[in-house]
């Protein structure tokens, strides 16, 4: 595709662009310095492009020589409210946002994929769609583009993660079930606040939490048949403000995973019911709030089975990964609820001892930035594969 001298020039110039999206972060729905670099690259490359689509989003379409389908490729470009630790010379200026999801990988890439497509219009068949998508993390910005019909004449989609306990120079992936459904829970226990010393008195909140949460665990381990999977954890206690007195409420936070629909359907009856009778147990009274968040990750089989070829081209058979689905949850799944899509695993870790990368979401998370060239090497691969024009004679 590229000469060696060719290759690393871009290489340099994706390291560069990366390192300046990771000094300077910016949190769902504030996208707007990112969205503005975007743009500004894709237009250096000659493509029309869209802002301002979804919030923040940018969009680009590479249309073919001849006519064709639509592929999407898809990266989001949002950080995290999290305090950078690494040390980087190029790490996080922005007091308390970091990109330790690697979403700066994700949009270094696509626009990588980009640069090495844009030359190629008169060899392809078809469209290719370059979707820069805000607000993965808060779960908004996959919705919110496809109302703005981003979506309208694509056949197929593509989207990627970076991996960190997946050496870099690896690709994994799987038909099926990918990354869970994933949804979030709000309960807030209340009961009879009052002196610490006298807890004949109250209906203490505290204690009736404190069971709530571990009955909350039998859900899964007594109430989800063993071959299917789920998750309920608790993630914030909030209730009390002095040593000495018993509140009134406790508020409880926490995000619930499953891959079955039916599983799913079922969780919210059997979380209000452990949570509310546990707690009028203890005298108090429980209200939960079930919020549905994002559907599973569910790769189609023909999607999977072209991406995988494109990408054992790229990197040889024996770095393509046959992937397990993670409980991690990924707004990608909207856009396969509207059209045919694979996500994939990129690897970003290293060479030696991968799997014990710190992992995403981690103020000490680092990307081994050779993934950069590989995985724009895989979509524009994958794109020259599906829409590449056959030259007479030709297989």
């Amino acid at each position: 595709m590229l000469t060696e001298q060719e290759a690393n020039k871009l290489e340099a110039e994706l390291i560069a662009f990366r390192r300046d999206l990771h000094r300077f972060p910016e949190l769902s729905n504030e996208e707007v310095r990112t969205a503005a670099q975007i743009a500004a690259r894709l237009r250096e490359l000659g493509l029309p492009v869209k802002t301002g689509v979804g919030g923040h989003g940018v969009v680009a379409d590479l249309t073919g020589k001849l006519p064709g389908p639509t592929i999407a490729l898809r990266a989001d470009i949002d950080a995290l409210p999290i305090a950078e630790q690494t040390n980087l010379p190029f790490a996080s200026e922005v007091p308390g946002v970091m990109h330790a999801c690697g979403h700066d990988v994700h949009t270094t890439v696509l626009l990588g994929a980009a640069a090495l497509l844009a030359g190629s219009r008169d060899r392809l068949a078809g469209t290719v769609r370059f979707i820069f998508q805000p607000a993965e993390e808060s779960v908004t910005g996959a919705k919110r583009m496809i109302a703005d019909g981003v979506l309208e004449g694509v056949d197929e989609i593509y989207g990627l993660h970076n991996w960190p306990t997946l050496p870099a120079g690896k690709v994994s992936g799987k038909p099926g079930i990918f990354h869970a459904a994933t949804d979030r829970i709000e309960i807030v226990i209340s009961g009879r606040g009052g002196h610490g010393s006298m807890p004949d008195q109250c209906h203490d909140p505290i204690v009736a939490a404190a069971a709530v949460i571990t009955g909350l665990q039998s859900i899964v381990s007594r109430e989800i048949t063993p071959g299917q999977h789920a998750v309920v954890s608790i993630g914030s206690i909030h209730g009390g403000l002095a040593n000495n007195v018993i509140p009134a409420s406790v508020e409880l936070t926490g995000t619930v995973r499953s891959y079955s629909d039916k599983v799913r359907e079922q969780l919210p009856e059997r979380i209000e019911r452990v949570a509310s009778q546990i707690a009028a147990a203890h005298r108090c009274r429980a209200e939960v709030n079930y919020i549905h968040q994002v559907h599973a990750v569910i790769n189609d089989e023909q999607c999977s089975r072209r991406l995988r070829q494109s990408a054992e081209r790229v990197v040889g058979s024996e770095n393509w990964v046959e992937a397990e689905p993670t409980m991690g949850g990924e707004d990608f799944a909207f856009y396969q609820l509207e059209v045919p899509g694979c996500f994939f695993w990129l690897g970003t870790g290293p060479h030696e001892n991968a799997e014990n990368a710190h992992g995403l979401h981690s103020p000490l998370f680092v990307a081994d930035e050779a993934c950069l060239l590989t995985g724009a090497t895989v979509f524009a691969t994958l794109i020259l594969d599906r829409l590449g024009i056959k030259e007479e004679g030709g297989d």
